[in-house]
């Protein structure tokens, strides 16, 4: 799959060009089309404006004694004796360690930086640049080599077994092949941090993060990526459903421009719980009893998970379920002292209890474990057997289990600062040998940096009136909405939901009158037949649509729709898309559930953005006075990409871009999505020409299109790109592939027109946090930091916009790729602070940028579209699972494409 996918983005390979023919002189403008290879831009200059406030992060500053040294990259493989290479990766720690216990001397007394697969690292060069070692290892994968055993419970094999076993089971001899591999300078370390970057740079922060990670594996933690987790129940919580969160460390080193730090930050996973299997599927699932469990179900959650098994305590991997039950089951059991032909069959259940004298109180009509070979499987009863500690859950969290983990974790500043001062003391990375032996010391006092606080945006209202928000937050009470849309063709649609539906609409007309809305009486209220109740969503949708389109004299302008659950509900889906792609109807879903005045002009909000109109608009919107932005017609883009949930890999990844309209306004937009191959990160539908013809179907030819017909027929001279959801190694991905398609769709347009960009990515999955010293509350809303932990050489800032309220503020981390508009640091930080506060949809400054948040909200939306819909009926174009089409999502009506539907 990978390898198709590769070889689309690669151009045709060059045809074979015969001796005698001369070369053809290339066109000046095709060499210019293509261009150099961009990079990210260096930083220009520092920000100045706003309140300066002096704030502390949670980067530990790293002394770095010399950096004259190497370290020597080796790649490690490991056999067992009859040459097989070993699979998995449970066993190669282990190995290792033995190695460097019985062959220290050959090793010249070296400590080893091993990443538990295939790479091992050292300070300076082992003797030979090829080492071969023999090891043997007491019992390391103890779910090998066990299919011919007789199914007991615990790890002492009975007499007739101990014989079989015993060289294959007590003990196992690995070859260890070393091959040196390169060898990586500490000087990049110290280069990187003047702002010389070189691959060597990442490879020697790389052995560093490698370091720690062994040094979490040593004292036994789970490692997740650089996120370690002890096994220490104090830091577990209970989310529901047999999963546990647990809060853990996080650990990078980062170069900045004050030198190496170590970020350390608190982290959480989730885990199974651990105990007796039984207990962990009837929570899982949610069932009364054992007998009551779904076990088609419990094999696919079950599988690969490790458990213990009693009274021995031996640890097996679980392969799947036996087919019958336990009482049923049967296997062959060879005689003592017999030969081949001496044995019996005899059931699971009678071998344990009647042979083994071991009781089994609930097992006899329950499947059995299976812990060995699928063609010769090793069947142990399931109460004998309990999930070990420390194993991840990996499918996705339900709405409850995800509110349940947020809630829990959740930590003011000061105790997070408590939590993490206590990590570090408690990790003593000063004792760790490898450390020592680079020079490498790390500090135990939080770095102190310069913020800055930002003057929040004056806001419009209606009536003329202006507000200026304080701490990131304002309200309607006494406002009137700056632009506000009748709403006179609506009706309301019931979907079973409990509420005095009445008495709802009249508080919702009241209170728009108050916000500046006229809202005339609806239609009328269509309330669902009590029959369809139980039907299934598609039907139910189908049928209530029926009803209204019987009774409406004509099509509404918007539909308020009433949905039973407040989360997740069947019903989402097929409605919106009913509405949206079929008849072009704007609808608001709600779940009433307490309805007060606040409740209904959130609503009212939604719905008059939905409509057309404006909520509040910017002070230097409305004059028009934005720096850069007011001047020239500028089109500002929002991009993300969704991805379904961990392990759904035959989802289409779902690709969104919002694109703002009717300049000189900043804060309306609209969007357009499209679906794309699973997991797939690069949007690969912006520039889509069709052979053959003029015509290009892809995204943004739909959106200048849309800008220029809404901005009084003007081209934007300047495109700013804001792009979420990309990790630092895709940057030169975005630079190149997405603002190259970008480009080429301008260019396809019209081949004179040659607008500037500024490409930003925006992070929020990172680990870097503010506090304010010796004061209980988050950074103040507006909080800028580009100085000391930011990038030594990039343009890159970190921002704060919001007003957190609840545990620790995360701010989001800007990344300038490219700006050819050439905005000053102060503009560029203004203008994001800006579109911090143009959300429609809420009274508070947000987190990051609006374009992005609608992005997140149109993919998600839109994604819903496909949840509940039979796969053929959706077109598919190629480039899915194993080549299999990806389904595409229908089209919007024009009524509704260019409307705020996502809000």
């Amino acid at each position: 799959m990978g390898s198709q996918e590769n070889e689309e983005c690669l151009p045709p390979p060059p045809p074979i060009v015969p001796s005698d023919v001369e070369p053809v002189k290339i066109e000046p403008e095709l060499v210019k089309k293509k261009g150099p290879i961009r990079v990210p831009m260096a930083r220009r200059g520092l920000g100045s404006k706003g309140t300066r406030l002096s704030l502390l992060t949670n980067h530990f500053k790293v002394n770095v004694a010399s950096t004259d040294g190497y370290f020597f990259q080796y790649s490690v493989a490991l056999f067992y004796e009859d040459g097989r290479p070993v699979e998995g990766k449970g066993s190669g720690r282990k190995i290792l360690d033995r190695v460097q216990e019985t062959y220290n001397s050959e090793l010249n007394g070296k400590d080893l930086a091993y990443d538990g697969e295939k790479t091992l690292f050292t300070i300076g060069s082992l003797a030979q640049n090829k080492l071969e070692f023999t090891v043997v290892l007491e019992d390391v994968t103890s779910n090998r080599n066990n299919g011919n055993r007789s199914p007991e419970a615990n790890g002492s094999p009975n007499d007739a077994d101990r014989k079989r076993v015993r060289k294959s089971f007590r003990s196992k001899t690995y070859k260890v092949e070393i091959s040196f591999a390169s060898k990586i300078p500490l000087q990049a370390i110290a280069n990187a941090l003047r702002g010389n970057e070189t691959e060597n740079y990442q490879e020697a922060i790389r052995v560093l993060d490698i370091i720690l990670r062994q040094h979490a594996a040593k004292q036994g933690c789970l490692l997740v990526r650089q996120n370690f987790f002890h096994n220490d129940a104090k830091n577990f919580t209970d989310v529901g459903g047999g999963v546990l969160g647990v809060r853990g460390l996080h650990s990078s080193f980062r170069t900045t421009q004050s030198g190496l730090s170590l970020n350390i930050d608190v982290s959480t996973t989730m885990i199974v719980r651990p105990g007796p299997v039984v207990d962990f599927l009837i929570a899982n699932q949610n069932a009364r009893d054992p007998f009551t469990l779904d076990w088609a179900k419990a094999k696919r959650t079950l599988k690969n998970l490790r458990i213990k098994t009693s009274p021995s305590n031996q640890e097996y991997k679980i392969t799947g379920l036996s087919d019958l039950p336990c009482r049923e089951q049967l296997f062959t059991l060879k005689k003592r002292g017999g030969g081949e032909d001496e044995s019996e069959e005899i059931t699971v259940y009678d071998y344990f209890v009647n042979r083994r004298n071991i009781t089994l109180q609930y097992s006899a009509d329950l499947p059995c474990i299976n812990v060995g070979k699928p063609k010769r499987p090793t069947y142990v009863p399931i109460e004998l057997c309990d999930l070990v500690s420390l194993q991840r859950y990996t499918k996705a969290l339900s709405t409850l289990q995800r509110s349940s983990l947020v809630e829990k974790s959740r930590q003011k500043p000061q105790e997070r600062m408590k939590v993490l001062s206590d990590a570090l003391r408690t990790s003593n990375y000063g004792s760790e040998p490898m450390l020592k032996n680079c020079g490498i010391s790390i500090t135990s006092g939080f770095t102190q940096v310069d913020g800055r606080v930002l003057q929040a945006p004056r806001l419009k209202f209606g009536n003329g009136e202006d507000f200026n928000p304080r701490n990131g937050r304002w309200n309607f009470n006494n406002k009137k909405i700056v632009q506000p849309v009748k709403i006179k063709k609506w009706a309301v649609v019931n979907f079973s939901a409990r509420c005095d539906v009445r008495g709802l609409v009249r508080d919702l007309i009241k209170c728009g009158g108050m916000k500046g809305i006229q809202v005339e009486p609806p239609f009328d209220v269509y309330e669902e037949q009590g029959h369809l109740r139980r039907s299934p969503p598609l039907v139910r949708v189908e049928k209530m649509f029926e009803n209204v389109q019987s009774k409406l004299p004509e099509p509404p302008q918007f539909l308020l729709c009433l949905l039973p659950d407040r989360k997740n509900s069947e019903l989402y889906g097929p409605w919106k898309k009913k509405n949206l792609a079929e008849f072009g109807i704007v609808t608001q879903c709600i779940a009433p559930s307490r309805v007060n005045d606040q409740y209904l002009t959130n609503v009212l909000l939604k719905i008059n953005a939905k409509l057309g109109g404006m909520n509040s608009l910017l002070g230097v919107e409305h004059s028009p006075s934005i720096p850069i932005v007011s001047k020239a017609p500028t089109l500002i883009l929002g991009m993300d990409v969704s991805h379904g949930s961990p392990g759904q890999s035959d989802i289409p990844s779902i690709a969104a871009v919002v694109s703002s309209r009717q300049w000189p306004l900043i804060s309306k937009y609209r969007a357009c999505v499209r679906t794309q191959g699973s997991k797939v990160e690069m949007i690969d539908n912006l520039f889509k020409p069709v052979p053959g013809t003029k015509d290009d179907e892809g995204i943004i030819r739909e959106l200048l299109i849309d800008f220029y017909n809404s901005s009084g027929g003007r081209k934007p001279d300047n495109i700013i790109i804001f792009r979420d959801g990309v990790s630092e190694s895709q940057f030169n991905q975005v630079l190149n592939i997405e603002l190259g398609n970008i480009i080429e769709a301008c260019k396809y347009l019209d081949d004179e027109w040659n607008p500037k960009f500024t490409v930003i990515v925006a992070q929020k999955n990172h680990h870097t946090k503010f506090f304010q010293p010796g004061a209980p509350d988050n950074v103040p809303a507006g909080t800028v930091v580009d100085n000391k932990i930011c990038h030594p050489r990039n343009y890159d800032f970190y921002m704060c916009a919001h007003a957190g309220m609840i545990g620790t503020s995360r701010p989001t981390h800007y990344h300038v790729l490219l700006d050819e508009i050439g905005f000053s640091a102060d503009d560029l930080q203004e203008l994001v602070h800006s579109l911090s506060y143009v959300y429609q949809r809420s009274t508070t400054a947000i987190s990051v940028v609006a374009p992005i948040c609608y992005a997140h909200l149109a993919a998600s939306q839109v994604g819903q579209f496909m949840k509940f819909e039979d796969r053929s009926e959706t077109a598919s174009v190629p480039g899915g699972i194993n080549g299999s089409p990806v389904p595409q999502l229908p089209k919007l009506r024009e009524s509704v494409c260019n409307s705020m539907f996502f809000v």
